[in-house]
């Protein structure tokens, strides 16, 4: 069986379940012992929410029905900000979160979104699941959430537009884009001579069929379940940025999770970022072919240019600054030189 028909035959069958106020999944007849919400941004068809529902169905199955767990996805449960509130003060049990939005909070989640920092999987991975990884979850865990080993792809962020294929910098002179709610893209962007419009993913739709931003940038995965092939005309190739998604728990919940069921959660939800990983890696050629059908046309980019006007304008300066020595140092050992 092709990864396509697979992804797309799961991604249908959980899409049937959107209008649901959450996605519950526990079964057995037990009255769970634990009943734990779970939201994210994403749409309920992307890769993540796919994994999810199959974790989600795993873990109330090894647990007999002692773990319940119910999804709400695409913002159900309200915006990132809001979100990242109800886990802190126990409204809210688990969550994924981009490292970029969480850095609103904790700044340094959003090293590894520094513009075209990363090349390849391969450093990305290594970094991740290395000193990177760990240097994030340390800083996380200051305020009290509980962070799960193994990261989720978000992927690497491409350029879409309404109204023209963006292939230089000069391209971006003025140009309206719609970014997420992180300081680090709005600056890169502002170096980049665009006008950057900070929306939360929820409004970025609508900015764009009304004409508040011309374009935005999101992962492949993202541009499709999210249909902004409806509102978009062009999608420029330029791997600007790599970010992904923290599995995060509250910790006063956490504890209160007796270690055997820990254990299983942990289990389900990490093998389920390994296969999300998988997913996302192999669904790229398929998803461009995808949306090319739809309407969309791609073009290449070459990021020296970019690299360039992002260096000459001190954004790679200010962001080392940022960030710290340390955390800058470590992200270097792994992604290479950086200016």
């Amino acid at each position: 069986m092709s990864f396509t028909r697979r992804y797309f035959l799961a991604t249908g069958a959980l899409a049937g379940t959107a209008a649901l106020p959450g996605l519950s999944f526990a079964q057995g007849s037990k009255v769970p012992e634990f009943k734990l919400k779970l939201g994210n941004d994403l749409p309920v068809t992307h890769s993540v929410n796919v994994r999810l529902k199959e974790a989600i169905a795993a873990i109330s199955s090894d647990t007999g029905g002692r773990v319940a767990i119910e999804l709400f996805p695409n913002n159900q449960l309200g915006g990132d900000a809001d979100m990242m509130s109800q886990i802190r003060s126990g409204a809210l049990e688990l969550a994924t979160f981009p490292g970029t939005v969480m850095s609103t909070l904790i700044p340094v989640t959003s090293i590894t979104g520094v513009g075209f920092a990363f090349s390849s999987y391969d450093k990305v991975w290594a970094a991740m699941d290395g000193a990177v990884g760990n240097h994030i979850r340390a800083a996380i865990e200051k305020i009290n959430l509980v962070l799960f080993a193994t990261v989720w792809d978000n992927g690497f962020r491409q350029i879409t537009s309404s109204t023209k294929p963006i292939k230089t910098p000069d391209d971006l002179k003025n140009f309206k884009i719609r970014v997420p709610v992180v300081p680090l893209w709005v600056q890169m962007f502002k170096t980049l001579g665009a006008a950057p419009v900070s929306l939360p993913l929820a409004e970025a739709y609508q900015a764009l069929q009304t004409k508040v931003a011309d374009g935005q940038e999101n992962p492949l995965a993202l541009i499709e379940s999210a249909k902004f092939y409806e509102v978009q005309k062009f999608c420029s190739l330029t791997n600007h940025a790599w970010d992904g998604f923290w599995f995060v728990a509250g910790g006063k919940v956490w504890k209160s999770v007796p270690a055997d069921l820990q254990r299983v959660i942990t289990k389900h939800i990490n093998a389920a970022a390994i296969k999300q990983r998988d997913d996302i890696a192999r669904a790229n050629v398929d998803l461009q072919k995808l949306l090319e059908g739809k309407g969309l046309v791609f073009n290449t980019v070459d990021n020296t240019a970019f690299r360039r006007v992002l260096s000459s304008g001190g954004f790679y300066s200010q962001a080392k600054e940022k960030f710290g020595p340390e955390a800058w140092g470590l992200l270097q050992q792994y992604a290479g030189e950086i200016a």
